[in-house]
């Protein structure tokens, strides 16, 4: 019994485990840099395969939006009348953020601020939220870009009707379905707004980014189709690349976390060491 007791005392002080990491174990800002980047790309064929893993569920909520669209399309040419009447009731500085907003060498230089702040000081969610923007601004841009083109919907302002179309047309007066300055800003929106709780801020944030799709229907760009659907898109591609980023990454380390053991054996010690 003694010798158990002795025993049990000579192994307790060696059954600790050192939670400090090695320095030349923490992550450099290039190792940072060249795991967000391939995380990003990732969120980016993420989305893209993502209708071959759709269930039920998924189904619905594309009938769902197209059913939407349909109800809106009958609105389409009221809505643009309304819309374009109020465009002289509205302050210049509104119209003005809405076009600077939404513009895409404006958007892109937001994203990357935001990621840059966040890898270069080295803070978990910053650099979350940064990769975040930048791969859902890239999935949902790449997509508004072919789209206009394959589809080649007439904007209002040519006169040539809601239903009219000319696929891989050049003229940008058919480039209107989706709407690219919708998708930019709202993704934007939609992704900060997801990182707070508090539902006032999260309206505030969404508000703002609704600036951006609602000048476009002042300005008669842009069908009400257009922008709900481009809104639309911009929920789905937020969404499904949130939730890979949340369940792939490690967002402090990219070296995944590994619990190391070895035995020690020494002078007045004998036991099992953890490392993590």
């Amino acid at each position: 019994m003694k010798k158990i007791i002795l025993f049990l005392f000579l192994i307790f002080p060696s059954l600790t485990f050192s939670q400090n990491k090695p320095k030349d174990s923490l992550p450099t800002t290039w190792e940072l840099l060249k795991y967000d980047g391939t995380s990003a790309f990732k969120g980016l064929t993420t989305t893209y395969t993502q209708p071959l893993k759709w269930e039920k569920d998924d189904f619905l909520t594309a009938g769902t939006i197209v059913l939407g669209t349909g109800a809106l399309y009958i609105f389409d040419e009221e809505a643009n009348r309304w819309f374009e009447n109020q465009e002289p009731h509205i302050p210049g500085i509104i119209k003005d953020f809405g076009w600077y907003y939404g513009s895409p060498q404006n958007h892109f230089a937001i994203n990357g601020a935001v990621y840059l702040y966040g890898l270069f000081t080295k803070n978990e969610k910053i650099r979350k939220t940064g990769v975040l923007l930048i791969s859902a601004a890239s999935t949902a841009g790449l997509i508004q870009t072919i789209s206009k083109t394959a589809i080649g919907r007439a904007r209002p302002g040519t006169d040539a009707g809601k239903g009219s179309f000319k696929p891989f047309s050049k003229k940008g007066g058919f480039h209107s379905f989706p709407s690219g300055h919708t998708i930019l800003s709202f993704t934007t929106a939609y992704a900060i707004g997801k990182q707070f709780k508090n539902p006032f801020v999260k309206a505030g944030i969404y508000g703002l980014g609704m600036i951006a799709p609602i000048s476009r229907l002042w300005a008669g760009a842009h069908w009400l189709t257009d922008v709900g659907l481009s809104m639309a898109l911009s929920i789905l591609v937020v969404d499904t690349i949130d939730n890979y980023l949340n369940e792939e990454r490690d967002y402090g380390n990219p070296h995944k976390t590994k619990i190391s053991w070895k035995f020690q054996v020494g002078l007045g010690q004998f036991g099992l060491i953890g490392t993590f």
